[in-house]
């Protein structure tokens, strides 16, 4: 199994295994101010060098259930995550998600079932040429449902060389090294590990961004260049959700 750099994130008996692949990030800095006003009690914005930071990311997932493998078609679809960057109240950090796009209803219903993630149903498309520089990787989404329906997002990158060792920058593990994720169920905080190696990261160039997907998440419209990078991907093993608690003098 996979194993994050980080020692406090270890998923023994992992509910289900991912491959998240042909991985674009597209990061945005933002106000804090205007991110801490759509999360939910016990997350604060976790926030680099003053700014706080949105992404769109759209991929390949693939689904593994133990005993089961991946299911073709059923477990392999177009996903497309807008997300943001907190402190919970039990001191860890990880990730908070603002939508989840996928091509696939059951995906959609597990997602909102069992994780009481805000997955969304749409008609998606990948098409990644290849994984060399000057390859280009292709996404579309549009929504279905739940609303706001017909909402798009189109993104072009071409994609460049790989990142050796030590050339990463400080906010680019900022970014990309996440080990956990946030929900809110039953009124109460839960959160789950996801386990897996660093990304390895490709730098990219954005040829298309037409994208409707952050506004309709309650944001205001990026403004400014943005952070495109691109990964062939990562094997991701997720627990299950437990209940935050808050540290002590929290």
């Amino acid at each position: 199994m996979p194993h994050s750099p980080d020692p406090d994130v270890e998923v023994p008996h992992p509910i289900m295994r991912m491959g998240w692949e042909q991985l674009t990030f597209v990061h945005w800095a933002y106000s804090p101010d205007e991110v801490q006003r759509l999360l939910p009690p016990g997350l604060t914005a976790h926030v680099f060098e003053d700014q706080a930071w949105v992404s769109l990311v759209p991929f390949v997932m693939r689904v593994a259930f133990p005993g089961t493998g991946v299911i073709p078609w059923l477990g392999v679809f177009p996903e497309t995550n807008v997300r943001t960057y907190v402190n919970a109240s039990d001191g860890t950090v990880g990730i908070w998600f603002f939508s989840l796009d996928a091509a696939r209803m059951a995906a959609v219903v597990a997602g909102r079932a069992g994780y009481r993630l805000p997955y969304m149903w749409s008609k998606m498309s990948v098409d990644v040429s290849g994984e060399s520089s000057g390859d280009t990787a292709v996404y579309d989404c549009v929504r279905r449902f739940p609303g706001p329906r017909g909402a798009r997002s189109g993104v072009t990158v071409r994609i460049g060389e790989p990142y050796t060792e030590g050339t990463l920058l400080e906010r680019d593990h900022f970014l990309s090294a996440r080990w956990r994720l946030y929900s809110k169920m039953f009124r109460s905080g839960w959160s789950a590990s996801a386990n897996h190696v660093r990304w390895p990261l490709h730098r990219a160039t954005l040829e298309r961004y037409d994208d409707e997907l952050v506004e309709a998440a309650g944001l205001a419209a990026p403004r400014g260049e943005p952070i495109v990078q691109y990964s062939p991907g990562v094997q991701v093993a997720v627990s299950i959700p437990y209940r935050l608690r808050p540290t002590a003098g929290r």
